[in-house]
């Protein structure tokens, strides 16, 4: 039987520094070719970048990963909390901060071997990790060069890629569904609100306009009786509440005050960083459940609002974990979550505006503002209508978003043992 051999990372691969293209000459951007930079490198696999260049910005300042190469971030700040390695899917140009990587001869190790490896072995690259004079993180190449890699026969290597390709590929899977259940959500939304509207490229936006058809400008309702209110004209029947009327906004706790006792496992610590992110991580603070208790600890699902500095509204599907200071977990009272959740997105942009407006150092709202924030509220029999639609939607969601995460965990925990042959492919009983 063939055994695994010891190299140096640095005899497998060759490395290619990537450039940004001058800025501020028009002809060299919004082109053809995506352009990737730290901020594009969140997803596993690259199709696509929101920055584009053209073949002269190309020529003049970038360089084009092929297909398959791997992309590596060696320079930010975004370092010291996880470490970028992407799978390039389309013909692509980066820039200087990222490291294209391709191995030196297929026959010895292939790309996707290298790259799979890579992502079970982030901690080998973590150990690397320098701080430069701004604060930001580097990966020395010199170093990266000399970690160790043991690699198996290459039929071990094409039976190892396919396994973790299964896993990526049911991730890939969820992802993409739960992209198309979040389109099914505006399409159900515009036939509740009986509105035919022509559904653009930003889901976002989208949303935000089929929400205002409904509550704000009450397109369906055009022909019907309305009544005063102080929100002015509103369907007849309909009430005007505040966002503090409809869910109990409950603000975290200082969570360095409650670490876990001795013997405690602890629960992490949900953080704008973590919230950001989607998940807690190995860098996340712990904190004691039986100290904060059930009314601070986070579950799936559960909405949370980033109420200071980075302000933004997201559903929670990262684990259990603590509620940490400057963030809302949004507590629906007697109203539908996908509601309460709605409402307080709409309200996002100018609780955004207040906390700009902040003459301090991390910008922010106050409790007060959730007060004037008004809400309005269907009668009985509309919300009952329109949750028929929307709750069933919304808890697939999560789900969704749930079984992805244990699906990122599982890759993560076999990656490392499968890349280093500590566990064995015939060992693994796939369910």
């Amino acid at each position: 039987m063939e055994e695994w051999k010891e190299y140096k990372l640095g005899d497998l691969i060759k490395l290619s520094s990537g450039g940004t293209p001058d800025k501020k000459n028009d002809s060299y951007w919004g082109g053809a070719i995506p352009w990737i930079s730290a901020k594009s490198m969140y997803d596993d696999y690259l199709y696509s970048s929101d920055l584009t260049i053209t073949n002269e910005g190309l020529i003049n300042g970038s360089r084009i990963a092929p297909v398959n190469s791997i992309l590596l971030l060696t320079r930010g700040s975004g370092l010291f909390n996880r470490i970028p390695v992407c799978l390039v899917k389309k013909e692509m140009a980066f820039n200087q901060d990222v490291k294209c990587l391709e191995s030196k001869n297929q026959d010895i190790v292939s790309n996707l071997f290298l790259f799979y490896w890579l992502m079970g072995n982030k901690h080998e690259i973590s150990a690397i990790l320098e701080t430069t004079g701004i604060g930001a993180g580097k990966i020395d190449t010199e170093r990266l060069k000399n970690i160790k890699i043991n690699l198996p026969p290459v039929r071990t290597q094409k039976a190892l890629v396919q396994f973790a390709e299964s896993i990526m590929l049911k991730i890939e899977v969820n992802r993409r569904l739960n992209d198309n259940l979040a389109l099914s959500f505006l399409l159900l939304t515009c036939f509740v609100l009986w509105l035919l509207k022509r559904i653009n490229d930003n889901l976002e936006q989208q949303a935000q306009a089929l929400f205002k058809s409904w509550f704000v400008d009450f397109e369906p309702f055009k022909d019907g009786e309305f009544m005063e209110s102080e929100m002015g004209m509103i369907p007849k029947g309909w009430k005007v509440k505040s966002l503090s009327g409809i869910a109990d906004y409950r603000n975290g706790l200082a969570m360095q005050k409650f670490r876990p006792l001795d013997g405690e496992i602890g629960l992490p610590v949900l953080k704008i960083k973590e919230l950001g992110q989607g998940l807690c991580d190995d860098s996340s603070e712990l904190c004691s459940p039986s100290m904060i208790g059930e009314k601070y600890i986070v579950n799936d699902g559960d909405i949370i609002f980033s109420w200071s500095g980075t302000l933004m509204v997201k559903l929670w599907c990262g684990g259990k974990c603590g509620l940490n200071q400057h963030l809302f977990l949004v507590d629906p009272q007697g109203f539908p979550n996908w509601f309460a959740y709605q409402w307080t997105k709409h309200h996002l942009n100018h609780f955004i505006r207040i906390a700009k407006d902040k003459a301090v150092t991390m910008g922010h709202i106050k409790r007060g503002e959730l007060d004037k924030a008004k809400v309005v509220v269907p009668n009985e029999k509309g919300m009952c209508n329109i949750n028929a639609l929307m709750e069933p939607l919304f808890k697939q969601t999560i789900a969704i978003q749930i079984e992805s995460r244990r699906l990122a965990q599982l890759r993560d925990t076999l990656l490392p043992r499968l890349m280093s042959g500590e566990l064995k492919v015939n060992e693994i009983e796939m369910h």
